[in-house]
């Protein structure tokens, strides 16, 4: 029998493309004013709300799940006789994916007959959310388990993400930033860019001067790393800003324009921690596209199976 798909809510996938891939999806929590709440449609999420009032300083904070509500989310698959891939968000950024692994660690034993694999991305939002559509594809054109979790392993280390934010207060309160040396100021308009390196953490690796400028360079690694971006499925997320975000996807498709675009507003759990107006850049490059990303181009075809899925653009 097929596998079962799940994913979690950081993955930025719209409930749309989730129910017509057949892929389940666990939301996480945050937290406004003391209430807990989740956010199951990114597009009836009100971004410009959510982000307007975090700019003007409202709090926010998350919650990690634990294994317990992993166990849970997973258990009915297996129940049913489906074995289980996840696709959970990095582990650089998050422990979710480590309560992940404890779960699928306790289910194993109480299923042995069942397998639970859990994929680490390396990455968030639709550099998590693109991962799980090709898992979809991969089930959806008969590969087993084994071809499957090969293809999605290669693929989170070929997914590039990068993004610029126009405040890295909310990265450096979270301690999601590696290298706080790299903290900039806003006094000389510096904005940074940043991206997942192959351990999945936040690193910024460029300071540039001016919001375009910043802009114009995530469209410039596109061009420079991006593998076969014809064939490709490309993510855009923005916080509140999607000027720059149509400004973002204009640029793509300048030269080499990818096969199609998910444009999309953060969701509120990752987007907390990125903050108001940032702007992120998912696509396919080469294996080594995480430590080419801020030096030369290594160029290769994408890999595996459904590397030119093709998914109905969200703009």
């Amino acid at each position: 029998m097929s596998f079962a798909v799940l994913t979690d809510t950081s993955g930025n996938l719209p409930r749309r493309l989730t129910e017509e891939r057949g892929i389940g999806v666990i939301p996480f929590v945050y937290t406004v004013r003391g209430a807990d709440r989740v956010c199951t449609d990114i597009e009836a999420f009100d971004g410009a709300t959510f982000y307007r009032e975090m700019k003007a300083g409202q709090s926010v904070t998350t919650t990690q799940i634990g294994p317990r509500h992993y166990a849970d989310f997973f258990e009915p698959c297996l129940k049913a006789g489906r074995d289980v891939v996840y696709i959970s968000m990095s582990s650089g950024v998050s422990g979710s994916c480590q309560s992940a692994n404890i779960a699928a660690q306790l289910l194993r034993e109480a299923y042995p007959e069942r397998r639970v694999a859990v994929i680490d991305t390396k990455g968030a939002a639709l550099g998590e959310g693109l991962v799980a559509l090709r898992a979809a594809a991969c089930r959806d054109e008969g590969l087993s388990l084994d071809e499957t979790v090969a293809v999605l392993e290669r693929l989170s280390r070929r997914m590039c993400n990068v993004f610029t934010v126009d405040d890295l207060m909310f990265l450096r309160r979270g301690g999601r930033l590696s290298n706080l040396s790299a903290i900039v100021g806003t006094v000389l308009n510096i904005k940074p860019l940043l991206k997942g390196d192959v351990d999945g953490k936040i690193v910024a690796f460029a300071k540039l001067r001016g919001r375009k400028r910043s802009i114009e360079a995530l469209a410039e690694k596109y061009e420079a790393l991006a593998a076969a971006p014809e064939t490709q499925t490309v993510g855009v997320v923005n916080a509140a800003c999607r000027e720059d975000a149509e400004l973002l996807i204009s640029l793509l498709r300048r030269k080499v324009p990818p096969k199609e675009i998910i444009s999309v507003d953060y969701e509120p759990v990752t987007g907390c921690h990125v903050g108001p107006g940032a702007l992120a850049l998912f696509f396919e490059g080469a294996d080594d596209v995480r430590t080419a990303v801020d030096g030369e181009p290594a160029r290769e075809k994408p890999a595996g199976l459904g590397a030119g899925l093709r998914v109905p653009a969200a703009t």
